[in-house]
């Protein structure tokens, strides 16, 4: 999508020109031959960029800079001055213009301070955003998720984000790296700074560097201008090296001695320039295996890895599927206008039988996707294939395990049950046969009734040893245990609190 750009002057002829190089450069142009003609379309329209001149008919350019900041304060504002006096340009700064410039102009300074607006208005808006949903959000910093493994990560970022340790984050595709990088970084006393990301895999192999470090005019072949790299757009923020197994062997020594020295030069430069960011790598590969291959420095790899967080994939913590479910089913329904969907006992068994290849980011998709072709008020069925193409059944072989557990917590509720040794060939039943075994084995397992004794109330014990097996299963989270159970969460609350389970989880 084009960026959009309010040219606001009295003079047609400038209107003209500065509309025809911005439109060669790509940018769709409004224009305005008054200030509050230019106040009333900022009002309407969402502008990348406004250029405006400082002396207006009707409005004074300080006055259209301070409107114009109430009305949108993230769009940027560049003035122009044709008078040769920088003073009343100097006060339109202050007043929160971006920069100015004087007549005649020269468009390639002028083009390079659109980009660097550009920029910084994308970059706010991407705070902003990000902050909002880290905000909305229940759990730590935006990450969903109450598996142990998780909240180690928790305790990590926590020690860690003020600090100005190197971050590596290793974990498989669609785990959510960048979600944990996001965490550091707004957790950071860097967190009002920009925060730039670089997808190493994704950046030409021969602009890669000037991409990275800048360059300056004249250096290469199509370098018009001077360019602000990533790692000065990073300043006194943070920057996100994704897959940075990924970047050319060539340029790691480079990053190398950044890291080091914490200066860099841009490309065709020997000046030197200060690098004050905060380094956060992140990669889906086995960095060991990286540096094996050759893709990977060893020297850079522990330079890069201060402090190393490896994010589990999601069938290490299912536990956290029923959250993840209910959290991105609130997100898309809202979306989609959805109102009151919500999944079926059905839906819950079928997430939790599926070995999520794809990892959070598969189940997201799988939950936009059930949203989207939802017809009720509830999601009966999930669409998912399991890796040799067949569907996902929705019957017992989730609870399999479920109910051998529940079988042995209820051993260790009720001393009377012994021999467990035999258990483990129950798990290949399903359906009533494997609940029938289950029922036959505790029952063989019953010490006979003695005269004028009381005896012990087996179903009590069997509900106490099936509540607490649910709740070891899913760590604690009884959102969780109630949806693997097919409880209300009030009931499942009744039945720890009956059977004092608060604290054996």
């Amino acid at each position: 999508m084009a960026n959009k750009a309010l040219v606001i002057d009295d003079d047609k002829v400038t209107l003209e020109l500065l509309t025809f190089q911005l439109e060669s450069e790509g940018f769709e142009v409004t224009t305005a031959e008054s200030g509050e003609v230019g106040l009333g379309l900022i009002k309407q329209n969402d502008f990348d960029v406004i250029l405006t001149d400082l002396h207006l008919p009707d409005v004074s350019g300080i006055g259209l800079v301070k409107s114009s900041k109430e009305i949108a304060p993230q769009t940027e504002i560049i003035m122009i001055t044709g008078d040769g006096s920088n003073d009343r340009a100097i006060e339109a700064t202050k007043a929160g213009a971006f920069w100015y410039l004087e007549k005649p102009l020269d468009f390639d300074e002028l083009f390079e301070l659109i980009g660097k607006a550009v920029e910084r208005k994308r970059q706010a808006a991407e705070i902003k955003e990000l902050r909002g949903r880290l905000s909305s959000r229940t759990s730590y910093e935006g990450v969903i998720g109450g598996a142990r493994s998780m909240q180690n990560i928790y305790e990590i970022i926590e020690n860690v984000a003020d600090s100005e340790a190197n971050i590596l984050i290793l974990g498989e595709s669609g785990t959510g790296k960048e979600v944990i990088a996001n965490a550091i970084h707004y957790k950071s006393r860097r967190s009002n700074k920009p925060f730039v990301k670089v997808n190493c895999s994704a950046l030409p192999k021969d602009l890669i560097e000037s991409q990275l470090f800048g360059h300056i005019k004249g250096s290469f072949t199509g370098a018009n201008s001077d360019k602000v790299g990533f790692i000065g757009q990073a300043n006194g923020g943070s920057l996100l090296l994704d897959e940075i197994g990924e970047m050319p062997a060539d340029l790691q020594p480079k990053l190398l001695r950044v890291l080091q020295e914490k200066v860099y030069y841009r490309v065709g430069s020997d000046k030197p320039q200060e690098a004050d960011f905060r380094l956060i790598c992140s990669t889906n590969r086995d960095p060991f295996e990286s540096i094996k291959d050759g893709n990977l420095r060893e020297d850079l790899y522990y330079r890069i890895n201060t402090i190393e967080i490896t994010i589990p994939p999601l069938r290490d913590r299912m536990e956290d599927v029923p959250m993840l479910a209910e959290h991105f089913l609130q997100i898309y329904a809202e979306k989609y206008k959805k109102a009151n969907v919500q999944f079926s006992q059905n839906a819950y068994n079928q997430m939790l039988n599926y070995t999520w290849r794809g990892n959070v980011r598969e189940l997201e998709h799988a939950i936009e996707r059930a949203v989207l072709l939802s017809r009720s008020g509830k999601i009966e069925s999930m669409d998912l294939l399991q890796a040799n193409g067949t569907a996902v059944s929705s019957e017992f072989p989730a609870m399999q395990f479920t109910a051998a557990a529940a079988a042995m917590g209820a051993a260790e509720t009720a001393p009377t049950f012994s021999g467990l040794s035999s258990l483990p060939s129950m798990i290949n039943l399903e359906g009533d046969e494997l609940f029938e075994e289950i029922g036959r084995f505790i029952v063989e397992r019953l010490n006979e009734p003695s005269d004028g004794t009381d005896q012990k109330d087996v179903f009590n014990d069997i509900e106490s040893g099936v509540v607490l097996a649910a709740l070891k299963r899913t760590r604690g989270n009884k959102q969780a245990a109630a949806n693997l159970l097919g409880l209300y969460r009030p009931r499942l609350y009744g039945m720890i609190k009956r059977h004092n389970l608060e604290d054996r989880v």
